[in-house]
């Protein structure tokens, strides 16, 4: 029986609108790291000849360029309600700096459209990246679900520990090599750390 040709994946990419250097930068470094395809324009009048040229799985736009009233932000939330049983590939995340976050906010919550304050924790904003990338099903799996298997395969790891059975111990991680969750336990040291400094990822100046 011949094998039946595999559908390729579709890849991951995103458009960023955003003015500010230093965030645009530090926005591309964490999303290329991923292995996403990322283009950053500065200009919102870019943005549609972005939209017509070429597929997007997500817009990540800074909130401050495009007006809640204006004809740019209608267009945007039209395509991110399209749901991918009717077609819809595309989702929208808006940055809103903390400093005039109470401008936007409303207007984003009364469109229901998601955003993340700016600035922000690394580990949150790229959870709800991947939560936006899982609705039009350009990856698989969201990051947080990956964080919280890999954090019941430890648990279940350390138990296993005390028990006198190998074969108990190797049937619970047995999927998995010793790097690997020396890895994600190195990972999640240093995110505990983070978060009892206090302090979040600045990717843009909140003055802005």
């Amino acid at each position: 029986m011949a094998t039946p040709p595999q559908v390729p994946q579709r890849q991951v990419s995103i458009l960023v609108l955003d003015d500010d250097p230093t965030g645009s930068a530090a926005l591309r470094q964490i999303l290329d790291a991923e292995g996403w395809r990322v283009r950053v324009i500065p200009d919102e009048k870019l943005l549609l000849s972005e939209l017509k040229s070429a597929e997007w799985s997500l817009v990540i736009a800074n909130i401050t360029q495009i007006h809640p009233e204006g004809p740019i932000f209608a267009i945007l939330r039209e395509l991110a309600s399209v749901s991918p049983e009717d077609g819809g590939r595309l989702r929208v995340l808006y940055l809103v700096p903390s400093m005039t976050g109470s401008q936007h906010v409303h207007a984003l919550e009364a469109s229901r459209m998601p955003y993340v304050v700016r600035p922000y924790h690394l580990h949150d904003f790229l959870e709800k990246v991947s939560d936006l990338l899982v609705e039009v099903k350009a990856i698989d799996v969201a990051l947080r679900q990956v964080r919280h298997e890999f954090g019941s395969l430890r648990k279940k790891k350390k138990e296993a520990s005390r028990t006198n059975s190998m074969f108990a111990a190797r049937d619970s991680y047995s999927s998995y090599t010793e790097e690997e969750l020396a890895e994600y336990e190195r990972q999640e040291s240093e995110l505990g750390k983070t978060k009892r400094r206090g302090p979040r990822t600045n990717l843009g100046d909140p003055n802005r």
